[in-house]
């Protein structure tokens, strides 16, 4: 079975990916900000993170940015709802610094689905 890491501080979205990639076959690891994220990450090495960009504490893109210089770099799905500047900005940021895909919320379940087989193929 392959292992997601989720990082969302919103309760409802990280527990609706959670719930959708369980359901989908999935072992989850959930996580409400960056820094309980990393620490996850590196107790359980899953095979995908997919992390929300504005968090408190640490924010998706200083995970990205920590991840990306691991080797071999984990697979990552970045996703934003806004923030001040919109997620039309942070999302290709996120893809600069090493996200393989980006989506922005709110997204179909299926279009979460669909990002996640193509990178645990």
């Amino acid at each position: 079975m392959k292992n997601i890491l989720v990082i969302d501080d919103n309760e409802n979205m990280l527990k609706m990916m959670c719930d959708l990639l369980s359901r989908s076959g999935y072992g989850v690891f959930p996580a409400m900000d960056g820094a309980q994220g990393l620490d996850m990450y590196y107790a359980h090495r899953p095979d995908l993170v997919i992390t929300d960009l504005i968090m408190p504490d640490k924010e998706g893109l200083e995970v990205i940015m920590e991840l990306a210089k691991l080797t071999p770099k984990p697979k990552i799905i970045a996703i934003s709802g806004g923030g001040k500047l919109g997620p039309q900005t942070y999302l290709p940021l996120a893809e600069m610094l090493g996200a393989d895909h980006i989506l922005e919320k709110p997204f179909h379940p299926s279009e979460l689905i669909d990002y996640v087989k193509d990178l645990l193929v």
